[in-house]
């Protein structure tokens, strides 16, 4: 297995004496490369002791700079608002104050009503039934109800609005938005958004949606089969389609993976949005700690609390949860920013603050099974990518079965799906690139700089440039060689201002992957300790506590709960069901009909601005502190543990995977077909000899080998499937028996009307590609020559010296 690869619990580790940390080594190479430990004696135990002890000390003296590091962000912040409403202050500046406070008042009025409508938009909401967010008009294809085992997802088509038209001949969309304590419509609740521009490209929508409440006992294994159902509905209704492009947002995207893995047959493309697929992994490195929420299920003991929530809800798991768990991540948004950002432009922020809150305040339940599944295997647990998770049949789900291009987008300033856990299962799956190269799979790679979390589903920059980029990129991707690829955008200004976006694809290698480990991923060693504490955990609280909890929650107790949580209480309560907030409505309209806004430059507006910047920072400095606390003490407890030798870990007997690639069934199959094939055979092998230009591939590129099999009455009539699967196979037979693929292209070239058309076609090929390389042109007319010298048919004498 590669270094950067997470070392798999049936390799063993061996015992190893290790004192003090070398001088000048960093915490994490330290500390989480101290390996398992057995035997019991005085010379271990001592060992022991001393690798803890280091381990303390370490501990400390990180979490001491990292705290430093933070009162230093803190005080840099303060001294920038403090400089920015000092600058050009004059005397005459504070004959500003009436204009000020006239302003400041009025803005009061309005931000409180705008907090009443929000409490009335989650009373209507909840009483309507929580409906998705969608924004556009929808079928009902196929409930999930009426399933052979019912679950509460469904399918429903997107109806174009006025003046879109979609093509039922095109490949069509199938968005999966997370469930994950808020409810679906958030690919789709305006017009920039992934719907959106679907439909703009002409491509019939379909859209998962679920409903508030779980159907009772339905597993996750239920959802995946239900939309497995969906996919065949989808693919009757467009026989001479493409296959449908799956696109997964969050816990919908590993869904997604979960379903093409089990499924092969019946996925297209598959595009997941920051999904978090190798949940272990995260950004550690001797500067601020980041990514805190990976750290969460060590530091409370594992899966329990899941189940302590669902008893708490009488058998459902509330939603509520999930979301607060979300906001405690930034409380400066959570307590401040987004509210100051309201107050501060309430006459411009108002439309987006209450469209963003109906789904942000529309909490959806789980019920036990699921939500133990979700825990378990792929957040503590990370089975999924692992190979560890079982299907009903007894076999391993193995991600190497997806055959259909993956898309992977994530963002660098996504806390809560780090590129790490985006990217990792990459190298958790495959042993190196070739490997994926000889799996016949490409895997593209899109990244963001700063874009959060979710901005990745709901921000329109991102909507209009990177969804846009992969709807166009989806039309050509098979024309992808098999391998990783980093997707890159490049904006271009037209003459009228417009802005379009080059895109071209830069072939990587695995241990490009090194780039965002920065550590070889041993800090996820802890981890696996993790899994097992939870485990135990969870018979405990079976054991001892459950019990009691249930004996005292009925469903009258559970809703009366749900009603009061935090997330629902302060949203109800600001509603009209407050009868003190009655008169905000007449006197918001008053004010309204006489605002008066001061500007955005009166001394006092930037004295305001600069008070508020400091309680943004003072709010970020207690979640840096808190972080890195949370952060030293995980290693702590779960690398001490190991250090002192008190745990080891035993081997889980995961499935082993074959290490030469020669062994792949895919690559045998195709080297036993080298000399066995058609046109079609023969086209796809030539362009695998001929090869690309030295360089990122275009979209251009992509879109000349489309036209070029469009334009080809013969290979015009594959399916996108059989494009695929001959292409991957000619590329395995160049790559690994590359002399004997030149020699036995003639022996796919038999018929005269066929070599005739290959010998035309490479004949002009110089002319329409004139950027084409001196080792292209000369392969070539390399082949060229080797199908003017062969004959058309060979005598099995001929033959067998050939396939030699």
């Amino acid at each position: 297995m590669s270094n950067y690869a997470v070392p798999l619990p049936n390799q063993q580790r061996h015992s190893s004496a290790l004192i003090l940390p070398p001088s000048g080594m960093g915490f994490a190479k330290y500390v989480l490369s101290i390996q398992f430990r057995g035997g019991l004696n005085v010379k271990n135990v001592m060992e022991n002791l001393s690798s803890w002890w280091g381990l303390t000390v370490k501990v400390a003296n990180l979490r001491t700079r990292r705290w430093f590091a933070a009162q230093q962000a803190f005080s840099g912040s303060l001294y920038d608002a403090w400089a920015d409403a000092t600058r050009s202050m004059t005397t005459a500046d504070w004959n500003a104050a009436p204009s000020y406070a006239v302003d400041a008042w009025q803005r009061s009025v309005l931000f409180w009503d705008t907090m009443r409508e929000r409490g009335n938009v989650f009373v209507e909401h909840e009483r309507a039934g929580l409906p998705p967010v969608l924004i556009y008009d929808y079928e009902l294809l196929v409930r999930g109800q009426d399933l052979e085992r019912p679950v509460n997802y469904s399918l429903v088509r997107i109806i174009p609005p006025d003046g879109v038209e979609v093509h039922a001949e095109k490949r069509p969309y199938l968005i999966v938005d997370p469930r994950a304590g808020h409810g679906p419509g958030i690919g789709g609740f305006k017009e920039d958004s992934q719907v959106g521009v679907a439909l703009r490209a002409g491509h019939p929508v379909y859209f998962v949606i679920f409903g508030p409440e779980p159907v009772h006992g339905q597993t996750i294994g239920d959802v995946i089969r239900a939309q497995g159902n969906f996919l065949t509905a989808i693919h009757r209704r467009h026989p001479d389609s493409p296959k449908v492009a799956m696109i997964g947002n969050c816990q919908g995207g590993w869904a997604t993976m979960i379903l093409a893995a089990a499924r092969p047959d019946l996925v297209g493309p598959l595009v997941i949005n920051g999904a978090p697929m190798s949940y272990w992994s995260g950004h550690l490195d001797e500067g601020p700690g980041k990514n805190p929420m990976r750290y969460l299920g060590g530091i409370f003991g594992g899966s329990w609390g899941a189940l302590w929530g669902s008893d708490l809800g009488n058998g459902k798991f509330d939603g509520a949860y999930l979301v607060d768990n979300f906001e405690r991540l930034n409380p400066a948004n959570t307590y401040w920013d987004k509210y100051y950002q309201l107050y501060s432009k309430v006459d411009t922020e108002r439309p987006r603050f209450l469209d963003f809150e109906r789904w942000w305040g529309g909490f959806y339940l789980l019920n036990e099974a699921e939500m133990r599944d979700i825990v378990n295997q792929l957040f503590i647990g990370n089975r999924l990518a692992r190979g560890d998770i079982k299907t009903k049949s007894g076999e391993y789900l193995d991600l190497k079965e997806i055959r259909t291009p993956i898309v992977v987008f994530s963002s660098a300033g996504d806390n809560i799906t780090p590129p790490q856990q985006a990217l990792n299962w990459i190298a958790d799956v495959y042993e190196s690139t070739e490997e994926i190269k000889a799996n016949n799979q490409v895997i593209v790679a899109l990244s963001h700089e700063t874009v959060g979390h979710l901005g990745i589903f709901v921000s329109g920059k991102v909507a209009k440039k990177e969804h846009t980029a992969v709807v166009e990129v989806l039309e050509f991707m098979e024309h992808l060689n098999p391998g990783l690829y980093m997707m890159e955008l490049h904006e271009e200004t037209a003459d009228d201002g417009e802005s379009s976006y080059d895109v071209s694809f830069v072939e990587c290698q695995l241990e490009d992957l090194d780039e965002i480990n920065r550590l070889d991923r041993i800090d996820e060693l802890p981890f696996e300790l993790v899994a097992k504490v939870s485990e135990m955990n969870e018979v405990a609280y079976r054991l001892f506590i459950r019990p009691w909890v249930r004996s005292v929650v009925n469903e009258p107790v559970a809703k009366m709960a749900r009603s009061f949580h935090p997330m629902r209480f302060q949203r109800w309560a600001l509603s009209d069901l407050n009868p003190a907030l009655w008169p905000l409505r007449g006197l918001a309209s008053a004010v309204e009909s006489r605002r008066k806004p001061c500007s955005a430059e009166n001394p006092f507006c930037r004295t305001e601005r600069m008070c508020s910047a400091q309680i943004s920072a003072s709010l970020n400095l207690y979640r840096d502190l808190r972080d890195a606390a949370q952060e030293a003490i995980f290693y702590q407890v779960y690398g001490g543990t190991i250090a002192a030798g008190i745990w080891d870990q035993q081997a889980m007997g995961l499935p082993g995977r074959p290490e030469d690639i020669l062994e792949l069934p895919f690559v045998k199959q195709a080297i036993a077909s080298m000399d066995r094939g058609g046109y079609p055979e023969a086209m796809a092998r030539m362009a695998a000899i001929i090869g690309h230009r030295p360089g990122p591939m275009s979209l251009d590129d992509l879109r000349f080998l489309e036209d070029l099999v469009a334009d080809d009455e013969r290979l015009s009539l594959l399916t996108e499937e059989e494009i695929r699967r001959i292409r991957g196979e000619q590329l395995v037979i160049v790559s690994f028996e590359p002399a004997r693929a030149f020699n036995t292209l003639p022996m796919l070239l038999t018929n005269p009307d066929d070599r005739h058309r290959a010998l035309e076609l490479l004949e002009r090929l110089p002319h329409i590609r004139p950027e084409l390389s001196v080792a292209q042109r000369t392969a070539i007319e390399e082949i060229k020559q080797l199908l003017d010298d062969r004959p058309l048919r060979s005598t099995p004498d001929e033959t067998l010296a050939l396939a030699t």
